[in-house]
C-alpha cells in the first residue's frame, strides 16, 4: 500500500516540531491511516539531540490528549530530503535553513507548515505564517502553538489524503 511520509522541522526539535508530529500522528490514527502515514520530526540545529520534548510542550500537549513522552530529539539528516514527501518548517528561518541544505530535487517538498491552516488572523489584514517559538516565553505561548498546530494539521491531513488517493 502506498505510504506518505511527513517530517516536521523546527530549530531544536524539543517544542514545536515534536508537538506538531504528536498532534498529526494522533489525527492520522483517529482517521485510521496509521499504517499508511509515517510521521517524524527533526531540528535544523542538533544541540538537543537525544533529549526528550520540553516539559512545557509535554504538559500542554498532554492537556489536549497528545502524548509526547516517547519523543527523542534529533537533527535533520541528509537522507531526510530523499525519504519524506512533506518537509514542513515551523517558521521562515527554519524554512530557509532547510532550503539551503536540501538538494534541488527536494526543495518543492519543503514548505511552511502554516500554509495548510485556514488563515489565522493577526490583525491589520495579516495572517499567521509561522508557528512562533515558545521556548523563551510563558506557558500561554505553548497553548498558542498548539492552537496553530491543530489548525494546520487538519489542512495537512486533507492534503495527505489527496496524495494517498492519487497513489492508489
Amino acid at each position: 500500500r502506498p505510504m506518505v511520509r511527513v517530517l516536521f522541522v523546527c530549530m531544536g526539535n524539543i517544542c514545536r516540531s515534536p508537538t506538531a508530529a504528536g498532534v498529526f500522528r494522533a489525527l492520522v490514527e483517529r482517521e485510521g491511516l496509521a499504517d499508511r502515514v509515517v510521521v517524524d520530526s527533526a531540528g535544523t540545529h542538533a544541540y538537543h539531540a537525544g533529549e526528550g520534548a520540553d516539559r512545557r510542550a509535554l504538559r500542554t500537549a498532554a492537556n489536549r490528549g497528545v502524548d509526547l513522552s516517547e519523543h527523542v530529539a534529533r537533527g535533520v539528516r541528509s537522507t531526510d530530503f530523499d525519504s519524506f514527501d512533506f518537509i514542513l518548517a515551523m517558521d521562515r528561518d527554519n524554512l530557509a535553513e532547510l532550503l539551503s541544505l536540501a538538494p534541488a530535487a527536494a526543495r518543492p517538498r519543503i514548505r511552511l507548515f502554516m500554509e495548510y491552516a485556514e488563515p489565522q488572523p493577526l490583525g491589520g489584514g495579516r495572517v499567521v505564517a509561522e508557528v512562533p517559538d515558545p521556548y523563551y516565553g510563558g506557558p500561554d505561548g505553548f497553548d498558542r502553538v498548539l492552537d496553530l498546530i491543530e489548525a494546520a494539521a487538519a489542512g495537512l491531513l486533507a492534503e495527505v489524503g489527496r496524495v494517498l488517493d492519487s497513489r492508489t
